[in-house]
């Protein structure tokens, strides 16, 4: 059994996002083409504690090297304020072969890393032959700034940042740190939603939102949105464009923006496609409206990325090997 801490994870991940892009496109690919097994994630909640959550997931990835395991995460939104990270998250890798577990990851930033690098092959698919040079974050956390992070890879023309929070002292210091980490760009802060929104051609929504709250009417006509918190979007404005989703059995489900729109219109026809066969077959995005990526997150994405690190930690060296962990044979 091999234990991967966060420090291990964080030294294996550190420069490699462009191996993460890979390997999260190549879990869609094998997803699209039938090669997975992703069951729906499992929530537990509090009775007391309604904001707090730990999720379950699940997956198996079939591919050249079989890989099966699970994401325990947890999400305490309070625990922002408190100055820890609202996500806490552990991996369980098993074989395929045998079923017994082979290693346990600590999961947080490769839980971030999966969700940014999804989100920014969604931008990738959906902005087409002319990327633009602005984005607007919504939501000043960890999860954005991982996002500009992969965005820079997939939107290499990115050229100002636009970050609205409803915390204005987060923002700010938001925006001081995205200074530091990506001298070249222009950074801003605004004190409306509405302000951050107006005439912007890509947006991504990383909040802790629990129900909608807004449109995207401010945005331009065919603006490209990253719905990652999935609630943020009334269901108008889901029906209204063209969505695409990395799983519409997962993501029309625990009451998402879309989950809500399947309720109120009776059907899922207002889904365009997924992103795995979007990224198969390389399609012409619309132009005539607005874009809505909203990837539910699926634990396949996770056991790829983990099992890109255990490879990589076997590579080196890193990491601490507990023998006997398992009962003896026999």
């Amino acid at each position: 059994m091999l234990i991967l801490s966060s420090q291990h994870v964080n030294q294996i991940l550190a420069g490699h996002e462009k191996d993460v892009l890979e390997v999260v496109s190549n879990a869609y690919l094998s997803h699209a083409r039938g090669h997975t097994a992703v069951p729906h994630s499992s929530f537990l909640r509090f009775p007391h504690n309604p904001d707090d959550r730990i999720i379950s997931l699940a997956a198996y990835l079939g591919d050249e090297q079989p890989v099966a395991g699970t994401k325990w995460i947890a999400s305490y939104p309070a625990n922002v304020s408190a100055g820890l990270p609202r996500a806490s998250a552990v991996m369980i890798l098993n074989s395929t072969r045998t079923g017994q577990p082979v290693a346990v990851l600590e999961a947080s930033r490769i839980s971030a890393w999966r969700t940014a690098a999804s989100a920014a092959l969604g931008a990738k698919v959906l902005l087409g032959e002319q990327p633009p040079c602005r984005v607007s974050l919504i939501g000043a956390g960890l999860i954005n700034a991982e996002i500009l992070r992969f965005l820079r890879h997939t939107v290499p023309g990115l050229r100002e940042v636009t970050v609205h929070d409803v915390d204005p002292q987060r923002a700010a210091d938001f925006a001081e740190q995205t200074l530091l980490d990506h001298p070249d760009l222009a950074i801003h802060t605004t004190t409306t939603l509405t302000e951050a929104l107006t005439d912007q051609p890509l947006v991504s929504f990383a909040t802790t939102a629990a129900t909608p709250y807004t449109d995207l009417d401010a945005t331009a006509s065919d603006a490209v949105i990253l719905h990652v918190s999935l609630r943020d979007l009334t269901t108008e404005t889901i029906l209204s464009a063209h969505n695409v989703v990395d799983d519409a059995d997962h993501v029309c489900r625990a009451q998402t923006s879309v989950h809500l729109a399947e309720q109120s219109s009776g059907h899922r026809g207002f889904i365009a496609a997924d992103i795995g066969t979007l990224l198969a077959h390389k399609t012409e995005p619309p132009t005539d409206r607005r874009k809505i990526f909203s990837p539910f997150g699926l634990g396949v994405l996770d056991i790829a990325v983990a099992r890109y690190v255990l490879d990589r930690a076997r590579e080196n060296g890193v990491g601490h090997a507990i023998d006997g962990f398992l009962p003896a044979a026999g």
